[in-house]
């Protein structure tokens, strides 16, 4: 069932002890904003934690598999596409007489159905057999921490050895150290929107909403890691459009979503150091709140 609203909304996470998103560019200290001091979670690592929660649930069987995943090879999944659709011959031509006509569009839509994630994120698929580029009807900003953070470093050790010579040394000098980084507290907020006509071209249904909807609410029940820490999502705002292409603008939308410290609280340590308010009464004519979480 394909969607006849649009969506918008607002998402509330919270990580305690633990690295939400680690920078690789800056020895993988978690990420902030260098003006601000405000954490940063990109909507690479949400999208990431999506796709993993899918996975799990669905068991990446048809119409549910993942297109971006760990050791993935791309290109295997578009060879596939062509051979499901009959077009085997067009794999063994040359390169530049694989490009445009009806085969590509023809592949892009079974790819489509079959990854949850292509009709879903949208996809660039023109890497070795080409499959067209997919536009998704969902997109996320990045996450922004409500206060700044202060990112703590911890020395590591580890006692086990993994050579024989390593073995042989005496007492103490043979420890590796290591660094971790963790953020005492924080509490990031993420804006994220669904377009209708854009759902309409992928496939992305009802059905699929309902699972999005899930896996924001419980991805970071299945990410848990030592470097995750503790991880969780505080809030799901959800605003349903009367229409596809909808009633109000998204950032007034959002505004009436209010997320403030306590007077009484000089350095947050977790959310209850917060208070969350909605103004579910000044909402556009034709706009519903929904709260899934919060």
């Amino acid at each position: 069932m394909s969607l006849d609203n649009r969506y918008d909304f607002v998402l509330l996470f919270d990580v305690k002890d633990g690295n939400p998103n680690g920078d690789p560019d800056a020895g993988n200290l978690p990420r902030v904003d260098a003006e601000t001091g405000k954490g940063l979670v990109t909507d690479v690592s949400l999208k990431r934690k999506v796709r993993n929660y899918i996975g799990l649930v669905k068991e990446e069987q048809p119409p549910y598999e993942i297109y971006v995943k760990e050791k993935a090879i791309l290109n295997q999944q578009h060879e596939r596409a062509y051979v499901a659709i009959g077009a085997e011959d067009l794999l063994k031509a040359d390169s530049k007489k694989r490009k445009g006509g009806d085969k590509v569009n023809e592949a892009r839509d079974w790819m489509c159905k079959n990854f949850y994630d292509v009709r879903t994120f949208g996809a660039v698929m023109s890497t070795g057999v080409n499959c067209g580029q997919v536009r998704g009807p969902v997109q996320l900003t990045f996450a922004r921490s409500l206060d700044p953070i202060f990112a703590q470093e911890h020395s590591i050790t580890r006692m086990a050895v993994a050579t024989e010579a390593e073995a042989e040394k005496q007492e103490g000098d043979n420890r590796t150290m290591g660094r971790k980084h963790t953020v005492p507290y924080g509490l990031y907020i993420a804006h994220g929107f669904v377009s209708a006509p854009l759902a309409g071209q992928t496939g992305f249904s009802e059905d699929d909403l309902e699972l999005l909807w899930q896996a924001l609410e419980n991805m970071f029940e299945h990410d848990r890691s030592a470097a995750r820490g503790e991880m969780a999502t505080r809030g799901l705002y959800v605003f349903k459009h009367d229409s596809k292409l909808g009633k109000a603008h998204a950032h007034d939308l959002f505004e009436s979503i209010s997320v403030n410290k306590k007077t009484d609280v000089a350095v947050p340590r977790a959310f209850t150091d917060y208070e969350v308010g909605v103004n579910e009464n000044e909402l556009p004519q034709g706009v519903e709140l929904i709260r899934r979480v919060g």
